[in-house]
């Protein structure tokens, strides 16, 4: 049984933690999923529902929330976790895969009564250790550290695969797909004036009823905002906005509903947070990128400049908009996704 650990603070994290699960359960192997914030009494998964819209509406804010985020394990309620270390127990969880650093203290706990078989792998979906891996102390726990994208090394080690459909030819791309993340978060609204004004269609992803602007040439799209990561073990509820401001939300199988906007864009215009970058590596779409949240997006940003997936927002305007540089962009991904390992598999195999 491999037991994959999310947290719901970000789509970022928990959307890859589904895509595992689901390659998993593909190759015949047991998985489950599950969110740190079901642990928490009702009052503290509420306040972290309260400052998802504050981060949205406001990214200074978000900027210093992320530096300073507070452990959820911390606040856990205790009977919670011994009822899931009891079913880890039952279910015989032999390989945890970590997503989210605020597990760990939960998890040393659970190895503390447990012989030395039992595997820890923590996965980075960023470039280099997010604030939750270096508040939660990952060096007291022993585990393998595998990281999606490698600012250090340069490189795309391995990623898990978000679909099996190949990308889009270039050809057949004609609108650029603006979002913020799980959350909104960022500038991402900031550009999408300037881009209608120079005749470019876009897909934009709202998260409230205030961001949709009816542009011409624009299109909205909402994840349903009542749902949270821990209310279920599905893939966030989407739709697109209708004329009359109502949606109609579907849940996507096997990966997000969101994935096909990304499949057929030009290029994403959004900040680079790690799932960002694994929907950009599967879809050979290049991001247009924003300002980012914190280091390790910071760190992000750099790595897919420099392997040719990414082009600052700035840089890409001073070429007046250039569709030939996301071409290029695009074709580089193109030649890298097939030399990336599945790491999927290589659990799998384990």
């Amino acid at each position: 049984m491999i037991e994959i650990l999310t947290s719901g603070v970000a789509l970022g994290v928990h959307v890859p933690g589904l895509l595992l699960a689901d390659r998993l359960r593909e190759k015949g192997c047991r998985a489950e999923v599950n969110v740190i914030e079901r642990l928490l009494p009702a009052a503290k998964r509420a306040t972290a529902a309260d400052m998802k819209w504050a981060f949205h509406r406001d990214f200074r804010l978000a900027k210093t929330g992320h530096r300073i985020a507070t452990d959820p394990a911390e606040v856990a309620d205790d009977g919670a976790v011994r009822e899931l270390m009891a079913k880890w127990a039952a279910d015989g969880v032999r390989t945890f895969v970590v997503w989210s650093g605020f597990w760990l203290p939960i998890v040393r706990r659970y190895l503390s009564t447990q012989d030395a078989s039992v595997r820890v792998v923590v996965c980075h979906i960023d470039s280099q250790a997010s604030p939750s891996f270096r508040k939660a102390g990952a060096a007291d726990v022993p585990a393998e550290h595998v990281f999606m994208i490698d600012a250090a090394r340069r490189s795309v080690p391995c990623s898990v695969p978000v679909s099996p459909l190949p990308p889009v030819a270039w050809a057949d791309r004609e609108r650029l797909y603006a979002h913020g993340g799980g959350w909104g978060m960022g500038t991402y609204r900031e550009p999408v004036d300037d881009l209608a004004a120079h005749g470019f269609e876009l897909d934009v992803l709202a998260y409230e009823a205030g961001d949709v602007a009816g542009r011409p040439g624009a299109r909205y799209f909402m994840m349903d905002p009542a749902w949270h990561p821990w209310h279920d073990d599905g893939y966030p509820p989407f739709g697109e906005v209708r004329r009359d401001g109502t949606v109609r939300y579907t849940r996507g199988v096997g990966c997000p509903g969101s994935f096909e906007l990304t499949r057929s864009a030009m290029a994403m215009v959004s900040k680079p947070g790690g799932g960002t970058l694994l929907d950009s590596l599967w879809a050979a779409t290049p991001v247009v990128l924003l300002e980012p949240l914190g280091a390790a997006e910071r760190a992000n940003a750099g790595l897919w400049q420099e392997l040719g997936f990414g082009v600052p927002y700035e840089d890409w305007r001073a070429t007046g908009y250039s569709p030939g540089v996301l071409e290029a962009l695009h074709r580089n991904l193109v030649r890298a996704l097939p030399d990336v390992p599945d790491y999927s598999s290589v659990l799998a195999a384990a």
